[in-house]
């Protein structure tokens, strides 16, 4: 769940940071998607490894601009083998049926200088959700940096399903944090 919000704050990121009408390029090398959930009271750190994104962002244009971001369920890391081997079972991802989740734009708008928010619909396991993800906009050498972080609730896409839907074991909120370096894109 902490994965799949992520990477719907990549996407969101991503809308973001462009500079021209022109498709701008995602760096997954210099990007993150990162969650924390609580297990117990006690906050779970995890990761998506693979993602990619479809960009095209003009700041000066944000109503014209568009993202398509795609996340390799089967690439959530917690950094626990055990927990490793869980996340991709049934309850959990069933990253066999659902091997990517999604972040569409709706519609995205200026709500300061290098900030702004991205609509758009989260899809994780066959669940989709209206999101609302803000994302600042910052310049780091040749790459533009798109940063944010907003929260998910797990139950809306059924992640930690049966016994792991009570709430006292695993936290319905999910935050998700992102990092996306773009190229191709104009100071914001």
């Amino acid at each position: 769940m902490k994965q799949l919000a992520r990477t719907a704050a990549l996407a969101c990121a991503v809308l973001l940071a462009g500079g021209h009408t022109a498709a701008q390029k995602l760096e997954p090398a210099q990007s993150e998607i990162a969650f924390t959930v609580r297990q117990m009271g006690v906050p779970v750190e995890g990761r998506f490894t693979r993602f990619d994104g479809q960009i095209v962002f003009d700041p000066k244009k944000p109503e014209t601009g568009r993202i398509t971001l795609s996340i390799d369920t089967g690439s959530a890391r917690f950094g626990s083998p055990d927990t490793d081997g869980e996340v991709p079972k049934p309850d959990w991802l069933h990253v066999a049926k659902f091997p990517k989740a999604t972040l569409e734009s709706t519609a995205i708008k200026a709500v300061g200088p290098g900030k702004f928010e991205v609509a758009g619909k989260l899809g994780i396991k066959g669940s989709v959700r209206e999101v609302q993800v803000p994302v600042t906009l910052a310049r780091s050498g040749a790459a533009t940096v798109a940063t944010g972080t907003f929260t998910v609730k797990r139950l809306d896409f059924r992640i930690g399903e049966g016994e792991w839907s009570d709430t006292s074991l695993v936290a319905n909120d999910v935050q998700v944090r992102f990092k996306f370096a773009l190229s191709g894109m104009a100071a914001p």
